[in-house]
């Protein structure tokens, strides 16, 4: 039985890959914030070395930055530079979950080999991270993969997010504050990231330090998700343009090329955005 070491378990798609690996019949060490303070580098060694795992996925992450010390937590989790070494010698694959927010803004569908300009401290602290990773990886000869995933949605998600908070006001009758027009994002399935995390954990033939991106290669602008909702929902959703100030890292075009974790992982993001709505509908 494979033993796996999954961080950032009880994160939105930590948890769902927890349920998808016991599922399988792996032994998994799950890690939450209460189990374990990455961002103390003695407190995450001793994790990694007491689960012992056979292969490791770094789904921890930081996204506290109101004040100085939420910034240095923050950079601590979301880099982890002491994780490779503490790594027992017979695991042989880290696979860690980054994020689209790593790259620029980009009117193309951004490829793996897009300028890492990321938007914004998330994506900063996330791309050093990966970075950090694949360089300690690579001295160890420890296989490392970092899946850069697009708008992950579906079950279970924060509700303050922008699926969540579309469907609750389907639900309830409520108003759902808007960006201006035209801001476009690639959403992708939370089950569709984590067979891909599942693959990248499985495939011994993908090379070391390789980087994939995770998406549909279909954009969606906000507007016309909300019209989609109220299609799969069949009820009436207000709503309110420009309400919404957006973020940072907020475009007009944000598409991923998925082309390479289907040619090398044989992985194609299997679930369309009127079905995955349909899903995290019926789940509520």
């Amino acid at each position: 039985m494979t033993r796996a070491l999954v961080t950032g378990a009880g994160g939105f798609v930590g948890r769902h890959l927890v349920a998808r690996l016991r599922a399988e019949g792996w032994d998994v060490v799950a890690t939450t914030r209460g189990d374990a303070d990455l961002a103390d580098p003695a407190a995450g060694r001793a994790a990694v070395r007491a689960a012992d795992p056979d292969v490791a996925f770094c789904l921890a992450a930081g996204r506290a930055k109101a004040t100085a010390a939420e910034r240095a937590a923050s950079t601590a989790v979301n880099t982890t530079p002491w994780l490779i070494d503490a790594l027992p010698p017979r695991c042989r694959t880290v696979v860690r979950l980054g994020s689209s927010t790593e790259y620029g803004a980009s009117a193309q569908p951004l490829a793996e080999d897009a300028p890492l300009t990321p938007r914004g401290f998330f994506g900063a602290t996330k791309a050093a991270g990966s970075l950090l990773l694949l360089a300690a990886a690579a001295e160890r000869g420890v296989r490392a993969t970092v899946l850069r995933a697009f708008q992950v949605y579906g079950p279970g998600d924060h509700p303050t997010r922008f699926v969540p908070t579309v469907l609750t006001a389907a639900a309830e009758g409520a108003t759902v504050p808007l960006t201006a027009p035209g801001r476009r994002r690639d959403w992708i399935w939370v089950g569709d990231v984590v067979d891909a995390c599942v693959r990248a954990a499985a495939d011994d033939a993908l090379p070391p330090g390789q980087v994939l991106n995770l998406g549909t290669g279909v954009q969606t602008a906000n507007e016309e998700l909300v019209d989609l909702a109220e299609q799969v929902t069949g009820r009436p959703i207000a709503r309110a343009s420009g309400a919404h100030p957006g973020r940072s890292w907020d475009t007009a075009d944000w598409v991923c090329d998925p082309a390479l974790a289907h040619r090398l992982l044989g992985w194609t993001a299997g679930t369309g955005l009127a079905e995955g709505l349909r899903r995290t509908w019926a789940a509520r």
